[in-house]
């Protein structure tokens, strides 16, 4: 096996990449019904209230990246979870479901290659689910309109999604894989070889 520094980018088994198509798959069928349950909060608390689930769209990016550990993960998972959300529909339009895909990639990839795919830790988890969201948010803003809120609106929503981010897609990353390793059903990914 290569060092974690020499890794192959896109070397990845059957089985990881059928892992990274189920957890895209189960995103999709949640971002279906996530969807409604925002314009409910942006109805009853506006853009800070639907601020609060911004962590769970991105999670089952990193949660593949948490069990995979290899270079490229993110970029597969989250291209087959935007085109799975593409084709199922979104409230939010086709072009989000792309450019949040691509954000969160760049961002994920970008950290774990700082870490040289070294770091595992809930800490190192809740920093990729925090940092994964501004970038997003930018383009959310433009897209959608953001830029119409006042800035303190505008300050205290992207705070909200940093904290959904690194506690709903970070620390809930740590705490979905270690449950799911002690299943026994991740033996053969690296999350279980390396702990």
């Amino acid at each position: 096996m290569n060092s974690s520094s020499q890794k192959k980018w896109f070397a990845f088994t059957t089985q990881e990449i059928i892992l990274m198509a189920m957890l895209a798959a189960v995103n999709a069928v949640l971002t279906v019904y996530i969807g409604p349950v925002n314009k409910l909060l942006n109805s009853l608390g506006g853009p800070i209230a639907t601020s609060t689930t911004t962590g769970i769209y991105m999670v089952y990016g990193l949660l593949a990246y948490y069990i995979i550990r290899k270079p490229g993960t993110a970029v597969v998972t989250f291209a087959i979870g935007g085109t799975i959300q593409a084709l199922t529909g979104t409230v939010y339009g086709i072009a989000s479901c792309f450019v949040a895909a691509g954000c969160y990639m760049i961002v994920a990839e970008t950290i774990f290659a700082i870490f040289r795919y070294k770091k595992w830790s809930a800490g190192a988890l809740m920093l990729v689910g925090g940092a994964m969201v501004p970038l997003w948010f930018l383009f959310a803003a433009n897209m959608f309109g953001y830029t119409s809120w006042p800035i303190e609106v505008l300050g205290i929503a992207l705070v909200v999604r940093i904290l959904s981010g690194v506690l709903l897609c970070g620390l809930l990353t740590k705490v979905l894989g270690e449950a799911l390793v002690k299943t026994g059903l991740l033996r053969r990914f690296a999350v279980a070889v390396k702990g």
